[in-house]
């Protein structure tokens, strides 16, 4: 291969106090090549939680699980956010995530399947801190690209600081607040505070306390690194100037969002324990939206290719007022097939699949190498529980969004009922680059690209 010119590096991070700002792809960052020759662009993989299952197919109507298989399916009332970007939608049906059942462990659904989702592990029944569940695909793959990135992975969520209360009788409470495993002893504690994620991102990695102080002193940690943007951004081209000053506006807004909700806080401060941060939202689509920015911006900027988000914590008793439910979240989920029940059910969990397609939005409209950021992305929206009315793990909702497997989109790919949440697992495990055979509790490997469509079958 010819290399023309000399490119700008891809990690090239722009240093002020406390500041180490990465920057987004761009064209300087690609040698200039001989024609026909081939740039390979990152892949992004997340994972998002929805706890206490969700309203699926009850009296013959299609809350969640769509009516028809394969091509140009027909979307059901949850996943109508997602129809616009239909062609990156790929809905899987029929798995099992099997380690979420008792096993002979008695009660603890709610917090076996939070543990169990990406670990295809039944986790260990114990209140103390001897927890032990499997390594999640979240983490293979984040090994692959350990040494490509500043952070290996990102863990969020919206819970309290609290983790007591909502949990199951014998289970550490902590099973339940995150996702990712390093290793079936080593749990990674997730991050609810907008301020403290912005830190970890492009702060420069000393002590957040240090860092929250310096931010704060000079009101914007961007400023600190202005002038030497300002020098770089008349080196680059149009395309190349146009990009940058996207994304500073973008951080920019972020930031002040942040700086805005801290201020209201001060003057109006809540009680800690209702609070998972510094500076959070009071409402729950602010708070999830400041939290998809983040995770935005961290794919964007390469400064991390792997995240998990949980929108919230299993049996927890959080209300939605902004949109008129003020039941708690897992009291909705006992909807006891009652129509008017799964109305409320079926508003709520409609509402953050929306909030997901905010996101999704925002990575199909940011250019990334040959295509979009969701061109190179995969994520998978879903749950540990199907049912939550009745703790079923039978049939949970998935759906993957993003060309970053190779998927083909527009499809509802209906597995046989009972295939292993696993075998999934590890098709995404091997898409990412990382060859395994097997997964958790794996019967195979599953490839959606030459996977048949299935027929639909009723739990």
């Amino acid at each position: 291969m010819m290399i023309t010119k000399k490119a700008l590096s891809r990690r090239t991070v722009l240093r002020g106090l406390g500041v180490a700002l990465a920057l987004p792809f761009l064209d300087a960052m690609v040698p200039g090549l001989a024609s026909g020759a081939v740039t390979t662009t990152a892949r992004r993989y997340g994972f998002f939680y929805m706890p206490n299952g969700v309203a699926m197919n009850h009296t013959g109507v299609n809350f969640w699980k769509p009516a028809t298989t394969g091509k140009d399916f027909a979307f059901s009332r949850i996943l109508q956010p997602l129809e616009p970007f239909r062609n990156q939608v790929t809905v899987v049906s029929g798995l099992h995530n099997r380690m979420a059942e008792s096993l002979g462990d008695g009660n603890g659904d709610h917090t076996r399947s939070t543990g169990a989702w990406l670990t295809g592990s039944h986790i260990k029944r114990t209140e103390g801190s001897d927890m032990r569940a499997g390594t999640s695909a979240d983490q293979v793959i984040a090994s692959r690209y350990r040494n490509e990135t500043s952070l290996p992975s990102l863990e969020l969520a919206i819970l309290p600081n609290s983790v007591t209360g909502g949990c199951d009788t014998g289970y550490s409470c902590a099973y339940g607040t995150t996702l990712a495993w390093a290793s079936p002893t080593t749990p990674l504690p997730t991050q609810s505070s907008p301020r403290l994620v912005f830190e970890q991102l492009f702060g420069d990695g000393g002590p957040a306390s240090q860092q929250l102080a310096a931010a704060r002193r000079k009101r914007s940690i961007i400023d600190s690194a202005i002038d030497e943007m300002h020098g770089l951004q008349a080196k680059l081209g149009p395309s190349d100037r146009s990009i940058v000053s996207d994304y500073l506006d973008v951080l920019r807004e972020v930031e002040r969002r942040i700086q805005q909700t801290e201020a209201r806080n001060a003057e109006a401060p809540l009680p800690e324990y209702q609070r998972p941060g510094i500076g959070v939202p009071d409402r729950f689509d602010d708070h999830a939206k400041l939290m998809f920015d983040l995770q935005h911006l961290a794919f964007q900027a390469d400064i991390t290719r792997v995240s998990t988000f949980m929108y919230g914590g299993e049996q927890r008793a959080r209300m939605y007022p902004e949109i008129g439910l003020n039941e708690s979240h897992h009291a909705m989920s006992h909807h006891g097939d009652n129509p008017e029940n799964l109305e409320k059910y079926t508003k709520l969990c409609t509402w953050h699949v929306d909030l997901f397609a905010y996101l999704v939005d925002k990575m199909q409209a940011t250019p990334d190498g040959d295509g979009t950021l969701l061109d190179h992305s995969t994520l998978m929206l879903g749950g540990g529980m199907s049912d939550g009315n009745i703790h079923s793990h039978m049939d949970v909702p998935i759906a993957l969004v993003g060309g970053g497997a190779n998927l083909t989109g527009n499809r509802h790919v209906a597995m046989p009922m009972g295939t292993p949440l696993s075998n999934l697992l590890a098709g995404v495990i091997n898409a990412a680059g990382v060859p395994v055979d097997s997964f958790g509790d794996s019967s195979g490997v599953l490839d959606l690209n030459t996977a048949p469509d299935g027929v639909i079958t009723r739990t």
